[in-house]
């Protein structure tokens, strides 16, 4: 687990600005917040070797690429077998895209993206072959008001 590492204010914004469009330059990222090119690409730099920048990517559309179902599967482990032993076997499958930890009747929460409804089916056989996992629970998504919204830090 990563320390917090706190930003300040002007690192906030910078952070805002790219979270919106990661493809601004430094130039109007600097425009924005008062600073000039290279304060930014300093800053930017710092960030990324700090750690609080954990890489530059782009946002596909699902539906464009063929990936038009969406579920969260929750697993319930066994018991004998824990989340850090199952993790790894998840991020084996390309159809599961996010998982996390929680806490509650459930040990992991998963997003499962996958071309049709009847695609589900064999990722639930793939979790469920993998040793500890007890039982899943599917939630089928039936539209998607928002997601991959920009992090919007205090004081930006």
């Amino acid at each position: 687990m990563q320390a917090n590492i706190q930003t300040d204010a002007i690192d906030a914004k910078i952070l805002t600005a790219l979270g919106e469009d990661g493809r601004r330059s430094y130039a109007e990222v600097g425009a924005e917040v008062g600073l000039s090119t290279a304060a930014v690409h300093e800053r930017v730099k710092k960030m990324l070797e700090r750690g609080v920048i954990r890489r530059f990517s782009i946002s596909v559309d699902p539906h464009t690429v063929g990936l038009n179902f969406t579920a969260f599967v929750a697993i319930r482990n066994d018991g004998g077998a824990h989340c850090r032993d199952i993790a790894p076997r998840l991020r084996e499958l390309p159809s599961v895209q996010e998982l996390h930890s929680v806490a509650g009747e459930y040990d992991l929460l998963a997003k499962v993206r996958t071309p049709h409804a009847r695609d589900l089916e064999a990722v639930l056989l793939q979790i469920k072959a993998i040793p500890g996992v007890a039982r899943t629970t599917s939630t089928v998504v039936l539209n998607t008001e928002f997601e991959d919204q920009p992090l919007r830090l205090p004081g930006t």
